[in-house]
């Protein structure tokens, strides 16, 4: 049976896994990430690491897979751009080819996440699937037919920067009304501070301040506070609305949430699935799509990231 290597690489940590063709794990590693040509290095020591580690002799192993933050030439195995790790047009998959002596194959962080979930996790059961990030930021990945989709030039996808709300918010890529402004974490915790000083006596003052709310406050009062409530309300509704986009436009028979907010589980779930079930295009009977979380949580990419080595 081969063997599939996975690396994640992350803006502090690189997470490296071995993985059999079924998602059966042999062993994981990380180490820093550092930057410019650090990274192709560490990556490069990871992955003999974990070949070390596995017990396993060379001619195992199919390939190493890399997830990397950024935008990524896939087809060419180079980095455009990441500012965070500061790489500018890196050949990243050939440096790690030349140090490991294996076949690598590169795709966008999310991507791989998306893979590794519709692969191994969550989406496991469908061939059609969309995870969906909810962090910082938005992000995540489409996966047709059992195939990553990655668009022009492996430059597809950025879900996150579809307008809901034209002339909106400001969006950190410069845009106004991103789905990205309304539905990360980022802008639930903004909202959050804004209901919470508008409303010096709602229940959230009682777990913290404007200054520490996280994206779990609204959550953690909307039951008991109608300024809490009408935030998760507000967030649900815009979140709703990107998940019905991309409903109507992949039309999957899954869609995955990940990242910190997911994990309000059905709280999430089930209103977006109501909201999402109204508002699908032709409706429910023929056609439904599934709204869940992910399963894989920080693992996925690096799982993600050794399918992309699969069947090649």
């Amino acid at each position: 049976m081969p063997f599939y290597i996975g690396i994640d690489v992350g803006g502090t940590n690189i997470k490296g896994v071995v993985i059999d063709g079924e998602g059966k794990l042999l062993c994981k590693e990380s180490v820093k990430s550092g930057t410019g040509k650090e990274i192709a290095e560490n990556a490069a020591t990871l992955c003999n690491r974990l070949i070390s580690e596995s017990g396993q002799p060379l001619k195992s192993f199919k390939g190493v897979g890399v997830g990397c933050a950024g935008m990524i030439d896939s087809e060419n195995g180079t980095v455009i751009f990441a500012g965070n790790l500061k790489l500018d047009k890196f050949p990243l998959a050939k440096i790690i080819e030349e140090k490991v002596g294996l076949k690598v194959s590169i795709t966008n962080d999310a991507n791989a996440a998306a893979l590794g979930e519709a692969k191994f996790g969550a989406g496991k059961n469908y061939k059609n699937s969309v995870l969906v990030t909810l962090g910082t930021g938005v992000g995540g990945g489409v996966v047709i037919d059992g195939k990553l989709f990655e668009g022009n030039r492996s430059a597809g996808a950025e879900i996150g920067h579809m307008v809901i709300e034209r002339g909106g918010d400001k969006c950190t890529c410069g845009r106004r009304g991103c789905f990205e402004a309304y539905s990360s974490a980022t802008a639930l915790i903004k909202r959050t501070k804004w209901a919470m000083e508008e409303d010096a006596g709602s229940k959230m003052w009682q777990s913290c301040t404007s200054d520490t709310a996280d994206g779990k406050t609204a959550f953690a009062y909307a039951d008991t506070d109608v300024s809490a409530r009408e935030v998760v309300d507000w967030y649900i509704k815009r979140l709703a609305c990107g998940l019905t986009n991309l409903a109507n436009i992949f039309r999957p028979e899954i869609i995955m949430l990940g990242g910190g907010v997911s994990r309000q589980g059905e709280r999430l779930t089930v209103p977006l699935q109501s909201l999402l079930d109204k508002e699908l295009f032709g409706g429910t009977q023929y056609a439904p799509v599934k709204i869940a979380t992910a399963s894989l949580g920080s693992d996925a990419g690096a799982f993600g990231a050794a399918a992309l080595v699969m069947g090649e």
